[in-house]
């Protein structure tokens, strides 16, 4: 039987950005304020909108699924100006603005008992929204310090990352990052969980090869179905919460116009009872899956202007197995 093709492709792709054009986004959106430089956001939805094939395609082909055959260019473009909406927001999110937005955070108690009695969990995101919105969620948290996260990323991703936090964040604010892929991995992800801290991932693609340097795997190619036809994900982000037995919670920074978002945490899985089982175990793994897909769908069909991939998701343009 032929292997599933991994949607990889994304990995590959060059970057459209570089770091002198972030610094002169972030001077520009700190020099005129938010409002103004919204305005900019118009002509540059409308480049990529008519002038990047690829992502038009993309994006029809993921709006048509989410809406339906009444999806048109208005919808491209919604989508486009939600995204450059975020990237935006991302600045002044990173730079402690807190006070331009309104936050709805929901759900977020339960993690709070995690973080704050010792134990750590997993918080499991996707290209859905804004990460960065997760800062609002310090103002309101009932702990002084608030929720404490590290963004868990392969050592490539991360550096590149870094670079980008660095430009545009102040100290306070930018995130902690644990590179994985590194024989201390594991022992410092541990340590984060066990002070209280939280491991963020953005879970909806799929990690170019099957295992990193020091042997940990970054899990299997699962294909379900997602928004009516088969995709693939990974459970590694499960598997790591298995291994390290923790609770998995969704997470998304939802925009929903103008200067608001609402921040929603929803429990996906619990992994802290030891299992010795590797049937309970895996099917524990697969539910865990399941689950996610299903919550990201539904937020798709709820939002249909947050999910944020502009690569062939569906692989649809990737060569068939037959043909190999």
């Amino acid at each position: 039987m032929a292997q599933p093709i991994t949607s990889t492709g994304w990995a590959h792709a060059p970057e459209r950005s570089n770091m002198a054009a972030l610094r002169f986004i972030c001077w520009v959106a700190l020099k005129f304020g938010r409002r103004a430089t919204r305005l900019i956001l118009h002509p540059i939805c409308l480049y990529f909108l008519f002038f990047v094939p690829d992502a038009r395609r993309n994006t029809r082909r993921y709006l048509l699924r989410a809406i339906g055959p009444k999806a048109g260019w208005g919808d491209g473009y919604r989508l486009l100006h939600s995204f450059g909406s975020t990237v935006l927001d991302r600045v002044f999110f990173l730079r402690g603005r807190l006070a331009l937005f309104d936050v709805k955070v929901t759900g977020q108690h339960p993690v709070e008992t995690e973080a704050f009695e010792g134990r750590g969990a997993f918080l499991l995101g996707a290209h859905i929204g804004s990460f960065e919105a997760l800062g609002a969620c310090k103002q309101q948290s009932s702990d002084k310090e608030g929720l404490r996260v590290a963004m868990l990323m392969f050592t490539s991703n991360a550096q590149r990352i870094m670079s980008i936090l660095k430009a545009i964040s102040i100290p306070e604010m930018r995130p902690n990052i644990i590179a994985l892929g590194q024989p201390h991995s594991m022992l410092e992800l541990r340590d984060w969980l066990d002070s209280g801290g939280l491991g963020g991932l953005l879970a909806d693609r799929t990690l170019p090869g099957s295992d990193d340097p020091s042997g940990q795997s970054r899990g299997s190619a699962v294909v379900l179905p997602f928004l009516g036809h088969p995709a693939t994900f990974n459970d590694g982000p499960f598997r790591l919460a298995a291994i390290l037995r923790r609770k998995v919670f969704f997470m998304a920074g939802l925009y929903v116009g103008g200067n608001r978002y609402d921040v929603i945490f929803e429990p996906l899985a619990d992994f802290t009872e030891r299992l010795k089982d590797p049937v309970e175990r895996e099917l524990r793994i697969r539910t865990a899956v399941e689950a996610y897909v299903a919550r990201l769908e539904s937020l798709c069909r709820a939002y249909p202007y947050n999910w944020f991939n502009f690569h062939d998701f569906w692989l649809e343009d990737a060569p068939s197995s037959k043909d190999s």
